[in-house]
């Protein structure tokens, strides 16, 4: 055979060969997209214009087996926002026990001094408890609050100019009202009311000209708060500036008994007890189901009491719990606050995926389950994720201006349990879009995994 014609024979092979290479790579892709999911997901994702245009993060994986089946930049960090009350919950779970630290306390002769542990349900308007206030109403001693030392009032990386409104109050060591107060304005009446009515002398019209889209807006550093001219009902939180001053007014008109004042001091003789308040569930299912910023935060506080009597600090939970219960994550969180609303929060898909497993492992589902919020129910994901059988989603969403996602458990058709979590950073459109962009991706994984 003559070398012209080998040479002739091979280069009409080339495009045949180059054919074969280029099916094997699609191939590859209908496999999933570089080897890391189905591949009728990776065109929707890559099909979607919602998504086209922002940083997204996709991880999917097998409940029952731990097999990843679907990721998309699920190793890069995103701002998580409410998707970090996760955390706290985990926190709450490996500290708290069975209910909630209320109050600790000592007897000195004729004497009870107390002070808190971060319960933030005393007089609160949706997780209320008595338990604080009938046990001081009926101690026979004289009260004495002392102040225990607690972080600040707004944890690093808050919005300053959301002091306004009922999804940042101010943390605490002995909440009370939930360090907001409540408006309810009516139709045909002057004034709202207003509770508690400690605050009524600081309430005020807005003056002419004063512009606002809010029904009510407080001076930024001081309890002056100014009601917009109303012609509908309408009901309003607005959180108040905390003081132990402030504290120890509303005790004192709430119990109709003299409180006073005590330093922060234990003494060698002292016995301190603690008393316990209300089951944890209540507060865990009410921070995860409306994603309640203020329980967050003062969740976290309460895990602090358990770990020491001389402060109340977030960061030493963040630390405990990070380094004895978390470190096998895949890849370790920039933790920051118990709610989310820091942007300094950096987390990646696949290590919310792990704590969701986790989580799985510790906790019985129904009551799992039963915290979080239910597609078709009520709370975050109430017009979400369900269908004629019921709601096939149950998670925690994260929500900041330009960053909105999804984290939690996904039932398929066939009866799987997916740990999901969807996350959109650094978008221009409106939310409402990509929820639906998100549902309509989830609804063919229910269907299709």
């Amino acid at each position: 055979m003559s070398l012209r014609f080998l040479v002739l024979f091979f280069l009409a092979l080339l495009p045949l060969m180059g054919a074969a290479a280029h099916s094997d790579e699609e191939a590859a892709i209908d496999r999933g997209h570089r080897g890391k999911g189905p591949n009728w997901l990776e065109r929707m994702m890559d099909k979607s214009e919602v998504l086209a245009k922002h940083n997204v993060g996709v991880c999917i994986t097998d409940v029952a087996t731990g097999e990843q089946l679907y990721g998309l930049n699920a190793e890069r960090y995103f701002t998580p926002a409410s998707n970090m009350k996760l955390f706290s919950l985990y926190a709450g779970l490996h500290l708290l026990g069975d209910s909630l630290p209320s109050l600790r306390y000592v007897v000195r002769h004729d004497s009870l001094v107390f002070w808190g542990t971060g319960d933030p349900t005393l007089l609160h308007g949706d997780v209320p408890s008595r338990r604080q206030f009938d046990f001081l109403e009926n101690r026979p001693e004289k009260l004495f609050y002392c102040q225990i030392p607690c972080v600040e009032p707004f944890a690093p990386g808050w919005t300053w100019d959301d002091y306004n409104y009922y999804y940042q109050p101010e943390r605490g060591p002995f909440p009370i009202y939930g360090h907001t107060v409540r408006f309810y304005a009516k139709a045909g009446q002057a004034k709202p009311r207003i509770a508690p009515r400690d605050f009524a002398a600081s309430v005020e019209p807005a003056p002419p000209g004063y512009r606002s889209s809010d029904h009510v807006r407080r001076a930024v550093l001081e309890n002056r708060f100014f009601v917009l001219p109303f012609t509908k009902n309408w009901i309003d939180e607005t959180p108040f500036r905390t003081s132990p001053e402030l504290l120890l007014k509303l005790l004192q008109d709430t119990l109709h008994r003299s409180v006073g004042t005590a330093p922060w001091r234990l003494l060698p003789q002292d016995s301190v007890r603690t008393l316990a308040g209300l089951p944890v569930d209540s507060l865990y299912r009410r921070m995860l189901q409306v994603s309640d910023n203020f329980l967050a935060e003062q969740l976290v506080l309460m895990c602090s009491s358990k770990l020491g009597r001389d402060s109340l600090d977030t960061n030493r939970v963040i630390r405990l719990v990070t380094k004895q219960y978390l470190q096998d994550l895949p890849d370790a969180p920039q933790w920051v606050d118990g709610s989310g609303l820091s942007r300094l929060n950096l987390v990646t898909p696949r290590t919310l995926v792990a704590l969701l497993l986790k989580l799985h492992r510790e906790v019985p589902e129904p009551r799992l389950l039963s915290l979080l919020a239910a597609g078709g129910g009520h709370g975050t994901l109430r017009r979400v994720y369900h269908d004629a059988s019921g709601p096939w989603f149950w998670g925690k969403t994260g929500t900041l201006t330009n960053n909105h996602n999804v984290c939690g458990y996904l039932r398929t058709k066939n009866g799987n349990l997916l740990a999901v979590s969807f996350m959109n950073n650094n978008f221009l459109q409106d939310t409402g879009d990509i929820r639906k962009e998100m549902e309509r991706i989830l609804k063919e994984v229910r269907e299709r995994m």
